[in-house]
């Protein structure tokens, strides 16, 4: 396993990072005691990154994955979000954040998380995030509970403009690196290293359309966008590769990312992602893929406030 410095803060993680959302029923019903299988087989493997929400599963994520990590907590870093707490739920208040984070501490049964992130900031007033939401964040690293702090969320443009204004140790964005589309390291890249953020790439998959299954029907993106992704799956296939390993690999390349997060839920997908980390890509194919995805390449959509989109 290989370990990023991430940021300016004391945390060495793990490249390949555990996202635990699909631990909460989030894609499709998952069986608890593989998750748990699934957690011990991660860390016995170095997987020491690990990734979740109260919004996940309603709270089930956290639940599980704080089950799972009983007795291993001082094995991995631990990271949680605040901010978020459904579908369309979204509170960016002071005293939300402290009370809500008191109720994750409860659910992943520790005392700190190493890193506390607020949770897809694009859907809350930019004003109230840095004003209020980090502020009280940052409270609760000096109470000790939580080391680092950061922002999560799509719009590079609402992620740039709040660490823009106030400091954070990291930012995690999705669906801004890998195969279909990599604005994320324009924008993103440059913004971070001068002002010493931390980067976190998630959704490698591009939420699902670079796999044989597809996207899900709630995907954002066009059809366009979706068929170019079942075109590259057809020519790893026809290649004999595994397409989301390729697309993995893709982004686990990146040198300026910290980590990739991955949902996982299974031993299974422990296993193949990290066969992804141990096989290298062909050029030559990444060569053909960025063929197909041209006509497409770096196409975004909106999400959040409008005024946020970007």
């Amino acid at each position: 396993m290989e370990y990023r410095q991430l940021g300016e803060t004391t945390l060495r993680i793990s490249v390949l990072g555990f996202g635990a959302s699909p631990l909460g029923n989030v894609f499709r019903e998952t069986d608890p005691g593989e998750g748990v299988a699934a957690v011990h087989m991660a860390v016995d493997q170095g997987i020491n990154y690990f990734d979740v929400s109260p919004y996940y599963g309603l709270t089930l994520a956290e639940s599980r994955l704080g089950e799972a990590l009983e007795g291993r907590r001082d094995q991995v870093v631990l990271a949680t979000k605040c901010g978020r707490y459904g579908g369309s739920e979204f509170d960016f208040s002071a005293e939300k954040i402290a009370t809500g984070f008191e109720e994750s501490l409860s659910r992943l049964r520790t005392d700190y998380v190493d890193l506390l992130q607020a949770h897809d900031v694009e859907f809350g007033d930019v004003r109230q995030v840095v004003e209020e939401a980090v502020p009280a964040m940052r409270r609760l690293q000096e109470q000790g509970k939580a080391r680092y702090i950061g922002i999560t969320g799509y719009s590079l443009k609402n992620l740039m403009e709040i660490a823009s204004q106030v400091k954070v140790d990291s930012i995690l964005s999705y669906c801004r690196y890998n195969l279909l589309i990599t604005d994320m390291e324009k924008a993103m890249v440059p913004f971070a290293k001068q002002h010493g953020i931390g980067l976190i790439n998630a959704s490698p998959l591009h939420m699902g359309i670079i796999t044989e299954r597809g996207a899900p029907e709630w995907h954002p993106a066009p059809q366009a966008i979706r068929d170019a992704g079942q075109e590259v799956v057809a020519l790893c296939k026809a290649r004999g590769v595994d397409a989301s390993e390729v697309a993995l690999r893709f982004c686990l390349d990146n040198p300026d990312v910290a980590s990739t997060l991955v949902g996982m839920s299974t031993r299974g997908h422990v296993e193949r992602n990290l066969k992804a980390l141990a096989t290298p890509n062909d050029p030559a194919l990444l060569a053909e893929i960025a063929e197909i995805v041209a006509p497409v390449k770096d196409f975004t959509w909106p999400s959040g406030l409008e005024e946020n989109w970007g």
